[in-house]
C-alpha cells in the first residue's frame, strides 16, 4: 500500500516533469484521466456504500455519471443521497474526479471538501485512495450536518 506521501510525491513529479502517467500532452492525459476513472470506480462506490450502510441505515442511493465534459474539461462524479439529505434541501454526498481545463493533472474532490491531486493509474492505486476518500466524505458528511443538524443523519436518530 502506497502512502498518502508517495501519491504526493507522484503529484509533485507530474509537476516537475509536465507528465501525467506517461502521457505529455492534453489528449493523451486525458486518455490517463478516462483510465483513472474505470479504476477508481469501485474504491469511489465503496466508500460512499460503507457511509451509506453505517450511517444512513442503507437508506441512501449511490450513483455515478462515468466520465463526460462539464464545461470545465472531463470530469466523473460518485454521490451519495438520502431522504434527509434531500429534504433539508442539501447537496448529496460526492467523490468528484476532474480535469479542468487549465488543470496540469486530475483532481479529486468533495462536495465542500477541496481539491486532492488524482494520480491513480492502477487498481491498486485506487485502493490507496479509499482512506483520503473516506477523510473527504466524513469531512463533507459533517459540513453538511452543520449547515443543518445531525437530524440528516439516520443512525444519529433511530
Amino acid at each position: 500500500m502506497a502512502t498518502v506521501h508517495e501519491a504526493l510525491l507522484r503529484h509533485f513529479a507530474d509537476l516537475r516533469d509536465g507528465t501525467h502517467g506517461t502521457a505529455t500532452d492534453r489528449a493523451g492525459k486525458e486518455k490517463v484521466f478516462a483510465a483513472t476513472v474505470d479504476v477508481l470506480g469501485p474504491a469511489a462506490e465503496q466508500v460512499l456504500r460503507e457511509v451509506d450502510e453505517e450511517l444512513l441505515l442503507g437508506t441512501g442511493t449511490v450513483a455515478a455519471t462515468g466520465v463526460r465534459d462539464d464545461g470545465t474539461g472531463p470530469a466523473a462524479e460518485w454521490t451519495l443521497s438520502w431522504p434527509e439529505q434531500r429534504d433539508a434541501g442539501l447537496p448529496a454526498l460526492m467523490l468528484r474526479a476532474h480535469y479542468g481545463r487549465g488543470f496540469h493533472h486530475p483532481h479529486l474532490r468533495g462536495v465542500t471538501v477541496g481539491e486532492w491531486p488524482l494520480n491513480v493509474f492502477s487498481a491498486e492505486d485506487a485502493r490507496d485512495q479509499i482512506p483520503t476518500m473516506r477523510a473527504i466524505v466524513a469531512g463533507d458528511l459533517h459540513n453538511l450536518v452543520f449547515q443543518r443538524d445531525f437530524r440528516i443523519i439516520p443512525a444519529t436518530t433511530r
